[in-house]
């Protein structure tokens, strides 16, 4: 119905999705039914740029409940009235004294709106400037209401690749929320994780076969112990050829003297893959076909041989553990151009046709950059896959090998960026990304620290704990920022379901900035914020919580 609208209206949608604070590509996925707006007063706005009728309003309002499986508790006495006139607006007489106390809200416009309309007595010109002046009002008080308060710096220009989505909801997998072992010992995280990867864990290919045919396997069978007892699924990703089997190649930066370079002979990859899936059988959930493929230090051998270790490696896996998932070598430096020819060719050669996932390593380009940066290089990957022609899910599988160069985050910094680290991954699903692995668990020489091996958690490890609790057995219904969903610039926002203390899903958000602060009112229906400290207020409609780089979590009823 909203595609007809758009159409009846003539406006183009980059015109329409300016009026309405939407982006395009959005309101184009709103329109072909891939993706259900998750306020209702999106739904409305869009339908009264388009020039809606008082019945269509109301059939508007059916299918959308309909189609998110929900009330919109503001309209679900119907309309009532019946003969009353529209609401009456003077402009000329606002103030933003009068709008920090004006009891006009978006509930109101909403109301307001559907009973208005439904009553069919008033010209519907006079309708549509009432509602115009009310919208109006509405966005100039969010704006005085909720204007950033900043910690004394200039904020930030959000970060580019940041667009706005909604669709059915969908589960969270606890398998996101995944870390990269920096440890050989088999002891585990003690905080909540989701998934393991196999990685500076002293599983390189030279270390567990030293000698051509001889493999020790008791470091790998000791990790992959430690997953069992967790029941956390596991990455095995390969690299670091023994120096037997290239001698003549580059040195990778290890001291058993792996080869950042393939094998001079593919039979001894065929030989080496085939006997770690025989041993590991399915412990192992999925296999990193290579750490890195366009980085020198971890890969300098030709795109068309890396091709082929793809090809063969998922057949012997194929054959041997079927059920597994193979995740194809992943693409690094995505900030830069030759990253993305990299990934064409791989995949004009027909790499990609060899894997279940494609690899990928997000992160920001300086430590201290915002996470939400990392949105850039996701938008310019899915633009790539489009062009080569690939529709694969995304796994973020680390970042760069000179992380430890940088200087380590303050606790509460790091706190925040390893929490935001995953929100950005659940605003990327959208985008394809089912993945995200943090570098790294164990390891304590690194900016962001969750857990070095034989510690207590940090902060950042508590807080990343803490939020896999929120949204356990949750379903994600959308995200966005700014004004794109009536929100100041620097806020950003997911919606979920979660489930209640009976179990029963509720409406939830988490809410954050990437840098300054700013009040924002919590939104009809609100009953409880919830912090990373595991603090809890109760809250009511009316009121405002101050959002800042540090993720809460609202509740609603």
């Amino acid at each position: 119905m909203l595609a007809g609208l758009k159409r009846r209206s003539g406006l183009s949608y980059e015109e329409l999705g300016r009026r309405v604070f939407t982006s395009s590509s959005t309101l184009h996925r709103y329109c072909n039914g891939n993706s259900v707006p998750g306020d209702y007063g999106v739904v409305l706005r869009i339908a009264k740029e388009c020039g809606a009728g008082p019945d269509e309003l109301n059939e508007l309002l059916r299918y959308w409940e309909s189609a998110t499986g929900r009330r919109d508790e503001e309209h679900a006495s119907g309309p009532t009235g019946v003969g009353a006139r529209p609401v009456a607006v003077t402009p000329t007489a606002v103030t933003p004294t009068a709008l920090k106390s004006t009891a006009v809200t978006p509930t109101a416009v909403k109301s307001a709106a559907v009973k208005s309309a439904a009553t069919g007595s008033a010209p519907l010109v006079r309708l549509r400037l009432a509602l115009a002046a009310v919208t109006a009002l509405v966005l100039l008080g969010t704006l005085v209401a909720s204007a950033p308060r900043n910690r004394g710096a200039e904020i930030p220009p959000v970060p580019v690749g940041a667009a706005s989505w909604a669709q059915a909801p969908l589960p969270v997998d606890p398998a996101l929320f995944g870390v990269t072992m920096n440890s050989f010992s088999g002891a585990m995280p003690s905080f909540r994780v989701g998934a393991l990867r196999l990685w500076d864990s002293e599983t390189r290919w030279a270390q567990m076969e030293p000698v051509r045919g001889e493999f020790d396997w008791s470091v790998l069978d000791r990790l992959l112990d430690g997953a069992e007892r967790d029941g956390l699924p596991t990455l095995f990703t390969f690299g670091g050829a023994p120096a037997w089997a290239a001698p003549d190649a580059r040195k990778a930066a290890y001291p058993e003297g792996a080869r950042a370079a393939p094998p001079d002979d593919l039979a001894d990859w065929d030989t080496f893959v085939r006997a770690l899936v025989r041993h590991a059988g399915d412990r192992i959930d999925a296999y990193e076909l290579w750490v890195t493929a366009n980085h020198p230090h971890h890969y300098n051998g030709s795109v068309e041989t890396l091709v082929d270790m793809t090809r063969r490696a998922n057949r012997v896996i194929q054959r041997w553990d079927p059920d597994a998932t193979v995740v194809c070598p992943p693409i690094t430096d995505l900030w830069k151009e030759e990253a993305h020819r990299y990934l064409l060719r791989f995949a004009e050669l027909g790499g990609y046709q060899h894997c279940d996932a494609a690899g990928v390593k997000l992160f920001q380009r300086k430590v201290t950059d915002p996470p939400e940066t990392m949105l850039e290089a996701v938008q310019k990957v899915e633009r790539t896959f489009q062009q080569a022609g690939y529709h694969l899910p995304l796994w973020s599988t680390g970042t760069v090998q000179t992380i430890q160069l940088n200087d380590p985050l303050d606790a509460d910094a790091a706190a925040d960026h390893a929490v935001r680290f995953f929100l950005t991954g659940l605003y990327a699903r959208n985008r394809n990304l089912e993945r995200m692995y943090f570098y790294a668990w164990g390891n304590g020489k690194i900016p962001v620290v969750i857990q070095a091996e034989g510690q207590r958690p940090t902060k950042a490890g508590i807080h990343v704990g803490r939020l896999q609790q929120w949204l356990t057995g949750s379903r994600i219904r959308s995200c966005g920022h700014g004004g794109q969903i009536a929100l100041p610039e620097n806020v950003w926002q997911c919606e979920f379901l979660v489930p209640d203390e009976r179990g029963t899903l509720v409406p939830a958000r988490i809410r954050w900035t990437h840098a300054g602060t700013a009040d924002v009112p919590v939104g009809a229906g609100a009953r409880t914020v919830h912090r990373l400290d595991g603090t809890t207020r109760e809250v009511g409609t009316g009121d405002t919580e101050l959002v800042t780089e540090r993720p809460v979590l609202i509740r609603y009823r």
